[in-house]
């Protein structure tokens, strides 16, 4: 359990002063204590639930930002690239719920981040691109726009943050604009008096004539946002001043508000425990009931501190999963006096990632359930975890059972390569082993064959780390542990700069 509203808890100090100086009067004292358990309730207690699907009303943004060699220019300070990242950081905070598409540019586009409301990976992408690894040193704005046209989208709003390059070709540019069904908003870094750039070993950048290299903004960029009816903006003095600048051209835009979906976390309102408890409370006392208050109070004393304490557990048990300290998340399940679906569930996903195989399997199979979904996805959990004992035979037992109750890719897959491990259980196979339950099924072979490569080919994998979860649980809400847990943030991989730095032997500007 949790409050979503823990500042009105602040209430209680006044009435706890009360409570310990009133007369010792009874109605005085259940006054008090109804008063405390409306705070209470007031607070917001919740039981938290799994990740869910939510369709929300959002518009569809793509920032497009210039990493060139010219954006390392200090005439707007600290640079013009630093610059436009704080930009997009405060931007982001600006627009919580808008779909967001992140796009780096050289003389190749190259998206970043696809259309999403998590804001926090547009900002893990965003940190995690590293300059110095880009090898392209001229800006494209005619590839950028061809790029937006290719994306199946319908209309765009393009914040484009750039100093411009040297491209001159307005018509051309207009018109891919037009095509593209895009409304412009610039962002021009840059000042037309124009500064150098620094190289690497902190001299300046020269050209092959050996002049400086002085990086101005392009005049193209405010004439073409004039030709398509955009916006355009300047840098203002701070990075909060410009975020607001753009989130106004935004909000005068007239696009479309599409619905886009979103995981989001769901909760199960418990306020109405505590106010029952008030109303009933307040009728006893001003009733011939009141005789019965003693019982009461008795009552709902135990069956609250055990709940309590079953929570607290609980809610210590997904916080040590989460710090992948199985141990002792397996000490705070077992305190856990009156076990639920998802405590058992936890509980089992737990020994499973301890390896503890045999265990596990007693505990799915102890679980009761009229749900059909949650009977194919423990009948997929054993089955992966028999295969981790190398009990194929059993293990096909259990993956038939799951996919008797419906079709399922990643258990038919399992099924497939347990049935081979049983009849070359002692060879050197060198081949994958049972698919994850929250790998896709569509995804490419060469992603495919990526992944085999990647997994360890003595055991098979488990869905979702814990005992094989599936979507299909997730989506349900019943094994928190695993919906709930924090992604690590990696940094962008090689392939990235690739795709960026491609062709750049031929670029005819280098800066």
């Amino acid at each position: 359990m949790t409050l979503l509203n823990p500042s009105f808890l602040w209430l209680l100090l006044p009435l706890a002063l009360l409570l310990w100086s009133s007369p010792r009067k009874l109605v005085t004292l259940v006054h008090l204590i109804i008063l405390m358990i409306i705070v209470l309730a007031i607070s917001r207690p919740v039981q938290e639930q799994a990740l869910q699907k939510a369709s929300i009303e959002a518009k569809d943004i793509i920032i497009a930002l210039d990493v060139s060699y010219s954006m390392k220019a200090t005439d707007i300070s600290p640079t013009r690239y630093d610059f436009a990242k704080e930009t997009i950081s405060a931007l982001l905070q600006q627009n919580p719920a808008d779909n967001i598409m992140l796009i780096a540019f050289t003389t190749n586009p190259l998206l970043l981040s696809p259309p999403t409301t998590d804001h926090a990976l547009i900002n893990v992408a965003l940190q995690n691109l590293n300059p110095e690894f880009i090898l392209t040193k001229g800006t494209s704005l005619e590839k950028l726009f061809k790029k937006l046209a290719s994306l199946k989208m319908g209309h765009k709003n393009l914040i484009l943050m750039t100093d411009g390059g040297e491209e001159d070709d307005l018509d051309q540019l207009t018109t891919l604009v037009k095509n593209a069904d895009i409304s412009l908003t610039v962002l021009a870094l840059g000042t037309t008096r124009g500064s150098t750039v620094k190289n690497k070993d902190g001299s300046l950048l020269k050209d092959k004539e050996d002049n400086l290299v002085i990086s101005r903004v392009n005049p193209l960029l405010e004439a073409l946002a004039s030709s398509v009816s955009g916006s355009y903006f300047t840098a203002s003095s701070t990075v909060q001043a410009t975020a607001d600048n753009l989130n106004d051209a935004l909000q005068k835009n007239e696009s479309k508000v599409q619905s886009v979906e979103k995981m989001q976390r769901h909760y199960r309102e418990l306020y109405q425990i505590p106010l029952i408890l008030a109303l009933v409370l307040f009728f006893m006392v001003h009733t011939r009931a009141v005789k019965y208050l003693f019982i009461l109070f008795a009552f709902l004393g135990l069956q609250a501190e055990a709940a309590v304490l079953d929570n607290y557990h609980l809610d210590l048990a997904y916080k040590n999963y989460k710090k992948a300290d199985f141990n002792e998340t397996k000490t705070e399940l077992k305190q856990i006096e009156i076990h639920s679906l998802q405590s058992q569930m936890a509980l089992a996903n737990t020994y499973y990632k301890l390896r503890e195989f045999k265990q596990a399997i007693q505990v799915y199979k102890s679980i009761r359930s009229t749900s059909s979904h949650i009977k194919q996805q423990l009948y997929y959990n054993i089955a992966n975890a028999y295969a981790m004992l190398e009990s194929y035979d059993k293990a096909k037992i259990y993956y038939t059972k799951a996919l008797q109750l419906g079709e399922d890719t990643d258990a038919a897959y399992n099924l497939q390569i347990v049935a081979l491990l049983s009849d070359k259980k002692n060879a050197a196979l060198g081949i994958a082993h049972p698919k994850s339950q929250d790998s896709s099924s569509s995804k490419s072979e060469s992603q495919e064959q990526d992944e085999k490569e990647s997994e360890s080919e003595d055991e098979p994998s488990s869905g979702s780390g814990g005992g094989g979860e599936s979507q299909t649980q997730k989506e349900q809400g019943k094994s928190k542990l695993l919906s709930d847990g924090s992604q690590e943030q990696h940094p962008l991989g090689s392939k990235v700069y690739e795709l960026i730095n491609e062709g750049y032997i031929r670029e005819k500007q280098p800066w």
